[in-house]
């Protein structure tokens, strides 16, 4: 969520579709600066865990108050001036200061919490679904329907059987648009395999004597992570290391995580009937073998012991807890700092704090939809067509060979480049009109082939928040007997008495011979590219039958003219 757009006025914007929680840090700077003041909508676990993360946020800046401010690097001949990567920082000019938690509780009052499969009418034009994307508690995928169009919006959706709801793939058949973002930053490695190799190497630093820090979010990822510890302590010989989460809503977190039963998959949800606590984390914290500090200051100082493996932020390593731990381990070898994260490039984390003697080992989990499982998707629903940002649609830049690392789809997929107005390939060709029952009752549909019956209708069509409604025409008003004056604007249009329609088509040869009964002679058939034209040259005239239309052309013979349209009316149906 970018709240700086030179294209976008957020103060016009109607709605907001939250797709997950890490999608909506921003929320408070477009809720509370830029005049907006639409609706936002989310599901209950991305609100709530988005609470978690920015109230975390917050809470690390707070905790180092600067004295004073400087804005004058943000010029940029200043700016070119400083060391890099700060010099080469994008758009430097529209950095703030992080928003407050006041800020981020009246931003989060202004969302409208939905449910999976839950449809939403926008203004009567639209009418917008969440469905799971499998990829965190509470993610979702869009589809933004009207009556004879569908568009679908993918954003970090995961195939892969985590603790949310699997994807919902059926949902998205018989797009006319799919919109795809959010796809793994990862796409070479194998979560599986990361996972593997987070807990071996785990279990060899902390065998050694050496300790193990985690730079993570207080959500998702953590969640798997204990859960495969959880399965794998015993059998390594590692149940008497102590493991700590170390986070300002640690407590929160863990908590929220096992009350979400509906937003889980299956297999935990059933638990819960058990009952049983979804996660096993709440059996590590039972046994004591998982403690959960709000800092590392209090409580943790008396109970702090190693070895032992922490979890804590922030994974960018420039703010939170994590900063002590890299300062007080970084300088012994049998320490490791093991990356889980792929949101933020380990050795540009690490830069501040080099020299260091602590192991880096770099396992980044990311259960996001790569190329090959992304390909497999769209052969199943099969969109019309697909549109995604350019980056997808060639191999990165760093591996320009691996043409499997790009999405390959028929036709081609549209590309678009940030801020890019981009339109989609598809028009809309009807609207739904609905009809009053007096209306419909009045109505005697006739057959004009078989299976196919019309009707003609006259009505008024009333049109009020994007929704039609044919109604049934206004009565002639009835004379009244009183000397009282109407107004011009009491008087009620009279109704015009419709002419018959006529349907079906005119055999030539037929024709001619009826012709030839009612006296015709010396008639010629000519085939034009539309249709045929019937000369009857004794009487001058020409007869044009094409497939929607007939012209009679006489020449000032009024009765005549009369004559040849009542024998072509024999052949058409009135209705």
């Amino acid at each position: 969520m970018c709240p700086h757009c030179p294209l976008i006025y957020l103060s016009t914007v109607d709605v907001i579709l939250i797709s997950n929680y890490h999608c909506m840090m921003a929320l408070p700077y477009i809720t509370e600066h830029t005049g907006f003041t639409g609706t936002v909508y989310a599901t209950e676990p991305t609100v709530q865990i988005g609470r978690l993360l920015m109230e975390e946020l917050v809470n690390f800046i707070e905790r180092v108050p600067k004295a004073q401010s400087a804005s004058l690097w943000k010029n940029k001949d200043i700016q070119r001036l400083l060391p890099s990567p700060l010099k080469d920082a994008v758009e430097v000019s529209t950095w703030r200061r992080c928003y407050t938690m006041q800020e981020v509780n009246s931003a989060l009052s202004k969302i409208q919490l939905v449910g999976y499969s839950q449809k939403i009418e926008l203004f009567g034009a639209v009418q917008v679904t969440p469905l799971s994307s499998g990829y965190a508690l509470g993610s979702s995928n869009w589809i933004i329907q009207s009556h004879y169009e569908k568009v679908s919006y993918v954003s970090g959706s995961s195939l892969l059987t985590t603790h949310p709801q699997p994807m919902d793939q059926a949902s998205l058949k018989n797009s006319d648009v799919l919109v795809l973002t959010g796809l793994t930053q990862i796409p070479t490695a194998n979560p599986d395999g990361m996972v593997g190799e987070f807990c071996s190497n785990l279990a060899l630093t902390v065998r050694n004597g050496g300790n193990v820090l985690v730079p993570c979010y207080p959500s998702g990822v953590i969640y798997d992570l204990l859960e495969c510890l959880y399965q794998y302590i015993d059998s390594a010989g590692l149940s008497s290391v102590p493991l700590y989460f170390i986070s300002p809503v640690a407590n929160s977190s863990l908590e929220f995580s096992q009350i979400f039963a509906e937003w889980l998959c299956h297999n935990k949800q059933s638990k819960v009937y058990l009952p049983e606590p979804p996660f096993p984390h709440a059996e590590l914290i039972q046994t004591n073998k998982l403690k959960h500090y709000p800092s590392i200051h209090g409580d943790f100082s008396n109970d702090f012991r190693q070895p032992c493996v922490v979890f804590t932020g922030h994974p960018s390593l420039r703010f939170g807890d994590v900063v002590h731990f890299m300062e007080l381990w970084g300088k012994s070898s049998l320490n490791t700092v093991i990356f889980t994260e792929p949101d933020f490039s380990y050795l540009e984390a690490l830069a501040p704090y080099q020299p260091l003697a602590m192991k880096c080992i770099y396992c980044p989990i990311d259960t996001r939809l790569n190329f090959i499982q992304v390909s497999k998707l769209l052969k199943e629903v099969q969109p019309l067509h697909v549109v995604c940002p350019e980056q997808y649609t060639q191999p990165p830049p760093a591996q320009s060979h691996r043409m499997d690392l790009m999405i390959d789809c028929q036709p081609p997929a549209m590309s678009y480049r940030r801020a890019e107005v981009l339109a989609l390939p598809f028009k809309r060709r009807y609207e739904k009109i609905e009809i009053m029952p007096e209306l419909a009752d009045s109505l005697v549909p006739m057959e004009i082939k078989p299976g196919i019956s019309l009707a003609t209708v006259s009505a008024v069509l009333h049109t009020k928040d994007n929704k039609h409604l044919l109604q049934p025409p206004p009565r002639p008003a009835q004379p009244t007997s009183g000397k009282k004056r109407k107004r011009v604007s009491d008087d009620v249009p009279d109704c015009k008495v419709l002419k018959p329609l006529l349907s079906g088509s005119i055999p030539v040869e037929q024709f001619v011979q009826t012709l030839e009964k009612h006296g015709f002679s010396d008639i010629k058939v000519e085939d034009t590219a539309k249709g045929h034209i019937v000369l009857l040259q004794e009487a001058e005239t020409l007869i044009q039958i094409e497939e929607d239309s007939t012209h009679i052309i006489c020449d000032n013979d009024e009765m005549l003219r009369v004559r040849l349209r009542d024998l072509v009316l024999k052949f058409l149906q009135k209705f």
